[in-house]
């Protein structure tokens, strides 16, 4: 066991396990610190609070891969979140909503792709403008005021069939699409090939732009889902929801293995990663560490991350030559 441990070398097991056995040492910890964590309730709580960061981070999986960057996650799931509950509030009609959010999402992603691969402007530049952008027009579009009267729009963030809370299941549905897009599809290969090296999927005939823009799409239909279900956990449209999500997702996305350079990553990794910034979340909460230091341990983990990626292909890339 040991000498194949030593045959594998630590860039390999990293890239292998590494991220579960965070999850585990995690969850080990939080048990330990906290006798609430493991209770039913804390367990049911951390997974609805889990499926927002994890449909931002199925989304931006594919971003990232890419070599982009989105930072306008926590803007755009607030905007098509309150466009959904203003139709829902107008109307009274839950497909509706969900179809008016959805398309806006559709239509954000579609700029932001347009824009990143038309006019050459990095993603970052691009994503934070939209951040300005759609937090300006929520703000415009409600005057800063939450909106309310939503009938039955609470059944898709607070409803449950049997023990299962049903945004647990909608994002059930959504991993498994990612997951097939990204591994069972032609457009996974070209986001894997793209990511890797664009000029190389250029002359093998894969169209870069085309494959950014569809990227960027399914991150904005991604994003208004996740809008959808967080303003529906909280039964109201929220304007300032969503603030610092994007670092939530994100660093979902790092730690579970996708590189920030590009070219790799899983949706199973952006999942168990979700779940480790979930639990974080939650045991600084349980023991009531106040949200400045949330903000610098969640700095911390992402550095950490960063780090380990590229120490990992550092050492890999040494092992092959």
């Amino acid at each position: 066991m040991f000498s194949k441990i030593r045959e594998l070398g630590f860039a390999e097991i990293y890239r292998r396990y590494g991220t579960i056995l965070i999850f585990i040492g995690i969850v080990i910890l939080a048990t330990a610190l906290s006798p609430y964590f493991l209770t039913p309730e804390n367990l049911t709580n951390v997974l609805r609070q889990v499926v927002v960061v994890s449909l931002l981070g199925c989304g931006v999986t594919f971003i990232i891969i890419l070599g982009h960057i989105d930072v306008s996650l926590g803007s755009v799931m607030a905007l098509t979140g309150v466009i959904a509950t203003a139709v829902m509030a107008a109307t009274q009609s839950l497909v509706l909503a969900i179809v008016a959010g959805i398309l806006l999402g559709i239509f954000i992603g579609l700029v932001n792709g347009f824009v990143i691969t038309v006019f050459r402007i990095p993603a970052f530049i691009m994503t934070l403008a939209m951040t300005t952008a759609a937090r300006g027009g929520v703000l415009l579009f409600t005057g800063g005021v939450p909106i309310a009267n939503l009938g039955n729009f609470r059944v898709i963030g607070q409803g449950a069939i049997g023990p299962v809370p049903i945004s647990v299941l909608i994002l059930a549905v959504f991993v498994v699409l990612c997951w097939v897009l990204l591994n069972k599809t032609k457009f996974g290969r070209y986001v894997y090939a793209v990511g890797g090296n664009a000029r190389a999927a250029l002359a093998s005939g894969i169209n870069p732009n085309s494959v950014v823009v569809k990227a960027f799409v399914l991150n904005g239909i991604l994003c208004a889902v996740a809008g959808i279900v967080f303003m529906s956990r909280i039964n109201s449209g929220q304007p300032a929801a969503g603030v610092g999500y994007e670092f939530d997702a994100i660093t979902a996305v790092v730690v579970g293995g996708t590189s920030l350079m590009g070219g790799t990553g899983t949706i199973s990794g952006t999942i168990i990663g979700a779940l480790i910034v979930g639990v974080i979340n939650n045991i600084l909460n349980l023991m009531n560490v106040s949200s400045y230091w949330q903000m610098v341990v969640k700095g911390t983990v992402i550095a950490i991350a960063v780090i380990l990626d590229v120490q990992t292909k550092t050492a890999r890339a040494r092992k092959k030559a």
